[in-house]
């Protein structure tokens, strides 16, 4: 087992290193996504080369070593960050991620005949943070991996283009939004929170910070949707089973300690803006984020290198088309929902 955490962990460290280059800093190209290509090079290389013996320590990074990360992620999100931006984030956060998600789905299985894991993927990757969000369900449904790794490839080429659609189109005033509610609209719609403090930082700091607020939001939601995942999920094996099957349900423990993460990390905060602070260091829980992102590098590297190019060609077009779907309704109902909703509320 050790051979393959130290290779997938090896897979990790190249991905920080090519991440560091400046033609991927400067679009916000996190090393995770490098992670994944990465293995899936591999996959489709040196894989049937290597020996088997390797195969399950891949496997523990990409199930053992994935739900660790998520937990702490919760590390970079606080309960202080829904007070900033009040009713009008938190509500049409709710109400695109609830579309997103289930019409997605709808969309995905019923009008597309898609596989129905991969139109949830899909939906929640879309719906929710992009890869991270992609891996949180993945690790719920326990799905094969290559489902997950077609899944996040919609994620990253769709919530790439709206880095520098949103910009251009914001700062051309075709949007006629104003910096609240353009943050409102960025946040709530971008994929990845990469790609949301991207695009902020290209309209302007007032934009920015609300951007990536109302966008931490939506990850905090990433919590009741796995809980809800697993129930479903439960329900579908015991349909699919015709009754015969107890239809278990699969609780996804790791999100209860991604909630716990955030009320420490919450409760850090509160504590070091008192006189005399005793909480987490800032410092100290930048060293964790960090360590975080490496541990889902490695996790996205792990899933890359289950994925090869027959399984690619397996899953067809229709996760794309979806993913486009998905897109344009974020882009059209998301800009609605913050021209005439988010006044009402703000």
């Amino acid at each position: 087992m050790l051979h393959g955490i130290l290779l997938i962990a090896l897979f990790a460290c190249a991905a920080f290193y090519i991440g560091s280059a400046k033609i991927f800093t400067d679009i916000s190209f996190s090393p995770m996504i490098i992670g994944i290509i990465l293995g899936m090079l591999y996959a489709n290389s040196l894989r049937n080369h290597l020996p088997q013996t390797w195969v399950p320590g891949i496997q523990f990074c990409s199930k053992r070593l994935l739900r660790i990360g998520i937990i702490f992620y919760g590390f970079r999100l606080t309960f202080q960050d829904i007070a900033h931006v009040g009713v009008a984030g938190i509500a049409i956060d709710a109400i695109i991620v609830t579309v997103t998600i289930v019409g997605g789905y709808l969309v995905g299985s019923r009008l597309l005949k898609m596989d129905r894991d991969t139109a949830m993927l899909t939906s929640v990757g879309s719906g929710i943070c992009g890869a991270a969000a992609v891996l949180g369900a993945e690790a719920t449904l326990r799905t094969k991996p290559y489902k997950t790794a077609v899944a996040v490839a919609t994620v990253v080429i769709f919530g790439t283009l709206s880095m520098f659609i949103y910009p251009i189109l914001y700062r051309t005033g075709v949007l006629h939004l104003s910096p609240s509610e353009m943050g409102i609209y960025g946040g709530s719609t971008l994929h990845e929170v990469a790609h949301a403090v991207g695009a902020g930082n290209a309209m302007g700091e007032e934009i920015a910070s609300t951007t990536v607020i109302v966008k931490m939001i939506r990850v905090m939601m990433l919590v009741p949707v796995l809980l809800i995942l697993g129930i479903w999920a439960a329900r579908r094996h015991q349909a699919d089973t015709e009754g015969t099957g107890k239809g278990k349900v699969a609780i996804p423990w790791f999100a209860f300690g991604f909630l716990a993460v955030i009320a420490l990390n919450s409760l850090s905060v509160y504590l070091n803006s008192l006189s005399t602070p005793c909480g987490i260091p800032a410092g100290a829980v930048s060293v964790i984020n960090y360590i975080d992102t490496f541990l889902l590098t490695m996790a996205m590297a792990a899933l890359g290198a289950e994925t090869s190019i027959d399984k690619f060609k397996k899953a067809g077009a229709k996760p794309f088309v979806l993913a486009f779907i998905i897109y344009i309704w974020l882009l059209g109902g998301g800009y609605l929902l913050a021209r005439y909703l988010a006044p009402a509320l703000l």
